[in-house]
């Protein structure tokens, strides 16, 4: 196990060597070849009351529980700035930054949903009543860190899925980018509004925005600071599913937890390694992205679930990884 896990670690380097290495083929001439190296809601929704046990404290801005039984795996992050619509700040930025941190080192952990406890609301985006406290350069300061915190979400080896049950503005859709899948109520409104107030989305909007819906439909949304609810943005791409909100307020909960609960019986190596191969060959040009899946593949060759995966097919039984 630790020499794969301490492969994965090397896996960042290894594939800027591809890279490096592809974009060097790029310089052979027309035509010569690169050589190529060897050859459903669940039935029992855990928190669907939004209660998380004596673990977690009312006034906790940010609710972390691991999921358990069935579950097994899925660690949950819950916004509870209540008074706040969930408004981005400094505290909560620090505390979702603290998580994320010990999230990523932790073998254990194999899909993380993002979620509000707040009915109504996922997140209403920076809390500018704090903002408008600050300095300029506190400003300046605290933008970078909001940057920063949902880069390191957005680098979270495993898969992330955000639950949108309610407004997600601004840093809310922002947060909500960073994850790899995205599920909302169809009453759920998104967007990018900050030119509304004479400043551009600075923790990420204008770059992943146009890689999500395109460019000019990005543009669009943007330079208008128009909202969608969850149809359109099911329609535009913005996000993978829509549903019909439920009694309880948390039908898109429910939704990314079934989707969390597929991912549980993989290959967690392969998942992690195919997340990176995926997130880092967009990046560049087929050629190198190629390159860069070649280094990744060969990390799933020497871990015992690869064994374990080949022996339960041939068995016919589920197999049961151990992420080594």
């Amino acid at each position: 196990m630790a020499a794969a896990l301490r492969g994965l670690g090397l896996l960042q380097g290894r594939v800027r060597l591809a890279a490096a290495a592809a974009a060097t083929s790029s310089l052979r001439r027309p035509g010569q070849r690169a050589p190529v190296r060897g050859g459903a809601a669940a039935a029992a929704v855990p928190s669907a009351g939004r209660s998380y046990g004596s673990e977690a404290k009312e006034e906790e801005e940010l609710r972390i529980r691991y999921l358990d039984d069935e579950h097994k795996g899925i660690v949950v992050l819950g916004l509870n700035r209540s008074h706040a619509k969930n408004a981005l700040s400094k505290n909560l930025l620090k505390m979702i930054s603290k998580a994320v941190d010990a999230l990523k080192s932790d073998k254990k952990v194999r899909t993380v949903i993002f979620r509000s406890e707040v009915p109504g609301i996922f997140c209403a985006g920076a809390d500018l009543k704090e903002r408008a406290k600050m300095h300029s350069s506190e400003v300046s300061s605290f933008v970078s860190k909001a940057r920063a915190t949902i880069n390191e979400m957005a680098n979270l080896p495993v898969p992330t899925i955000a639950a949108i049950d309610g407004a997600a503005l601004g840093g809310g859709l922002e947060l909500a980018l960073a994850c790899d899948i995205r599920v909302a109520a169809s009453s759920a409104k998104m967007g990018l509004v900050e030119t509304k107030l004479a400043i551009i989305p600075g923790a990420g909007g204008t770059q992943r925005l146009p890689r999500t819906i395109g460019v000019s439909l990005a543009k669009e949304l943007i330079f208008s600071a128009r909202t969608v609810d969850g149809e359109e943005a099911k329609s535009i791409g913005l996000i993978s599913h829509v549903v019909e909100q439920n009694e309880a307020g948390d039908a898109a909960y429910r939704r990314a937890l079934a989707l969390a609960k597929e991912f549980l019986p993989q290959g967690p190596v392969a998942m992690r390694v195919a997340k990176l191969a995926i997130n880092q060959g967009m990046e560049v040009d087929l050629v190198t992205g190629l390159a860069i899946e070649e280094a990744c593949y060969a990390q799933t060759i020497p871990t015992k679930d690869r064994i374990e995966g080949l022996l339960a097919f041939k068995e016919k039984r589920p197999p049961r990884y151990k992420g080594e």
